[in-house]
């Protein structure tokens, strides 16, 4: 039985499963990364930690299987993560001259990429999705967001987006077919935006 769900802390470890098994432009990236942890400390904890209103997981038999996480307010949600998130990871992972994926990430945890303003004035909340194979194809990540856009579009936020590598054409394509357009170019992806009113 597949269903939908407000996340909570029990989900940690299944959510970074399921981020460190889409991480190859949405096919799995575990052979990648050295340390597993990295990319959930980056793209899952915050959100379940920060803002668990607005966490949701798909759930099955066999866990979870999928997630979308929101921020209303991207700006106040990356001071929130200066003061309470990257600290303790950038004391536990110091910067390092290597170039391997790992090292990307943690140079990420020490200078983290902040929203352009243009656009998170204009959209200011902000979202990332990922669901496993098992799941997909269902109709469930429009459920997914549809359950995200409504908690926002009750909180009055006029508008979202999201960054997707600019490699990853299966997934830019599903959000524009859900009425997302670019707004802006960043390194080596793309911002994209939505209306909620």
């Amino acid at each position: 039985m597949t269903h939908i769900r407000l996340a909570g802390p029990q989900d940690l470890p299944g959510t970074y499963r399921v981020c460190l098994q889409t991480a190859d432009a949405g096919a799995d990236g575990s052979a990648l990364y050295a340390n597993p942890d990295l990319l959930g400390h980056i793209y899952v904890g915050p959100y379940l930690v920060g803002h668990p209103d607005l966490a949701f997981v798909i759930v099955d038999e066999q866990g979870v299987a999928g997630y979308v996480l929101g921020a209303a307010d991207t700006h106040q949600f990356e001071e929130w993560q200066e003061r309470q998130w990257w600290p303790a990871l950038r004391e536990q992972y110091p910067p390092t001259d290597s170039a391997t994926l790992d090292d990307e990430l943690i140079a990420h945890l020490h200078s983290p990429v902040r929203a352009p303003d243009a656009v998170a004035e204009r959209y200011p909340a902000h979202l990332h999705i990922d669901l496993l194979p098992r799941v997909q194809g269902k109709g469930l990540g429009r459920a997914l967001l549809e359950k995200l856009f409504d908690e926002l579009r009750a909180r009055g936020v006029p508008g979202i987006h999201l960054g997707v590598g600019e490699d990853n054409h299966n997934a830019i394509a599903f959000y524009r077919h859900l009425g997302f357009v670019e707004l802006a170019s960043g390194t080596d992806s793309i911002y994209l935006g939505r209306e909620l009113s």
